[in-house]
């Protein structure tokens, strides 16, 4: 009999599904995107702050905004968790990437609700 002791390193289904499930919101970012641009063919920055300045079009582009950060987190973690060894550089790599997925999380939220 195998007794796996589960330590809390989040391997698993559940972050299997959050990554694709991300993926997927991406991929459906990205074919709404290019079926707006297509069809609005914005040639100037008021262009492009016109269609950028639709709080749908915010909202959206923020969601794929958070779906890259938690992606990227879902992947870096585990690229931390498999070849970082030392604990304490594990741990330090895992604060600076939380820091710093959330900085670009609120940069990006300042970048749309400004324009």
């Amino acid at each position: 009999m195998i007794n796996r002791i589960v330590v809390g390193a989040h391997y698993g289904l559940k972050d299997w599904i959050a990554q694709r499930a991300t993926a997927v919101l991406m991929a459906v970012y990205t074919v709404m995107m290019a079926a707006v641009l297509l069809a609005l063919r914005p040639n100037s920055f008021e262009a492009w702050q016109a269609v950028f300045a639709n709080g749908f079009i915010k909202f959206v582009t923020f969601l794929f905004f958070v779906s890259l950060f938690y992606h990227a987190w879902i992947g870096v973690r585990d690229i931390w968790m498999d070849y970082v060894k030392p604990t304490g550089l594990r741990l330090t790599l895992h604060v600076l990437t939380i820091v710093a997925l959330v900085g670009y999380s609120g940069w990006a939220a300042t970048i749309l609700w400004r324009l």
